[in-house]
């Protein structure tokens, strides 16, 4: 087996492909970037440019015949990442697939079934896994810190994502609970140590950003575990003032909070304003939070050194496509949750779906 860093391919020259690649450039020692592909005229070569990355392609099938890439990750809109897992896993690569998995339950089992007769893992890329923080409380409950935990929080908040494409549910499949509760059920689902769904009750709405689609601004969810712990997930599209990212954690015996930006920020007043503070950030005059080391804080260079080393076979798989597949049916009772205005208990599986929203906008009873 060679020894040497494993060769990364990436897949789209957004917001995110860029955070993988500067991620990536951080564990030298584990992984490089061998290449980008992206169908953007100009956004693959910049990319490209901006970390060192040798080879550009317009086409990721073309990609996909670099025999010296072993791993590829999925930066592109959600509805692509079912057929784009297909090829890559048939070309013998793992596979990295950004959150949500996948549009339908369906596109998620035959994502893993397809990985697994190729015999390559599928790597659910969600990165509060590894965040740093989160990962000491998950740490401390392990030791007992909290005694038994019967509420998990997490809560992201900003005022809507860098792309159009996330705007239009037929390329996200939903709004804000689609991009962002994915990462809250599966942040509680990990951290209560994968105990399975019970129910899920959400409630979501349309209060800001009505005139830009279709998609949910706003929502909350109220998750059952079979462990008796619930998880509560909010998110909003809707917050002004850059991110908000912090989870709460409460047992019998214990609580801990962990804010994400606040503990990494230098507070800074400043009248003129300055270059960039946080993700999300609109500006930078008057008060701000500026972070430092955004990326290691959020755990992303972690994230990638672990899929690295367990496709080497050197780890074993902590963020799978089975998690991913969990998320998705989640999602799919909280979209049904709020259309039908009651709890959904699991497993929900509703044939037919092509995207979760469709549970709102057309709720049956």
């Amino acid at each position: 087996m060679n020894s040497g860093p494993l060769r990364f391919g990436i897949i789209g020259s957004g917001f995110q492909a860029d955070i993988h690649a500067s991620s990536l450039r951080m564990i030298p020692d584990a992984a490089d970037v061998a290449a980008v592909a992206s169908p953007t005229p100009g956004h693959a070569a910049e990319i490209a440019g901006r970390y060192s990355i040798p080879a550009v392609y317009s086409s990721y099938r073309e990609m996909l015949r670099d025999a010296s890439i072993g791993i590829v990750t999925i930066t592109a809109p959600n509805r692509l990442h079912h057929q784009m897992t297909l090829d890559i896993a048939r070309a013998g690569k793992h596979v990295v697939c950004e959150k949500p998995m996948a549009m339908t339950i369906e596109e998620c089992e035959e994502m893993i079934d397809v990985c697994r007769r190729s015999g390559v893992l599928l790597m659910y890329a969600e990165e509060l896994f590894f965040t740093p923080k989160y990962v000491k409380a998950k740490e401390m409950a392990g030791q007992g810190a909290f005694g038994r935990i019967h509420l998990v929080k997490q809560t992201e908040k900003h005022f809507g994502p860098h792309a159009p494409w996330f705007w239009d549910v037929e390329q996200s499949g939903g709004g804000v609970f689609m991009d962002m509760g994915c990462h809250g059920i599966a942040f509680c689902h990990w951290f209560l140590g994968r105990s399975p769904i019970q129910s899920v009750y959400c409630q979501m709405d349309r209060q800001v950003h009505g005139a830009k689609g279709l998609g949910e601004d706003e929502s909350i969810c109220i998750l059952e575990f079979e462990n008796g712990a619930r998880g509560l997930v909010e998110n909003s599209w809707a917050r002004r003032g850059g991110m908000d990212d912090r989870v709460e954690v409460y047992g019998e015996g214990g609580v801990t909070f962990a804010n994400l930006h606040m503990g990494n920020a230098l507070p800074t007043y400043s009248e003129a304003g300055y270059g960039y503070a946080v993700e999300k950030a609109p500006t930078t005059q008057g008060w701000s939070w500026p972070v430092f080391e955004e990326l290691w804080n959020y755990g992303f260079p972690q994230e990638m050194r672990h899929f690295a080393r367990a496709a080497r076979g050197l780890e074993m798989l902590d963020a799978t496509g089975e998690d991913g597949l969990a998320v998705m049916e989640a999602l799919y009772a909280g979209y049904a949750s709020a259309g039908q205005g009651r709890k959904i208990t699991l497993p929900f599986r509703p044939a037919g779906i092509r995207r979760p929203i469709e549970l709102w906008h057309n709720p049956t009873s």
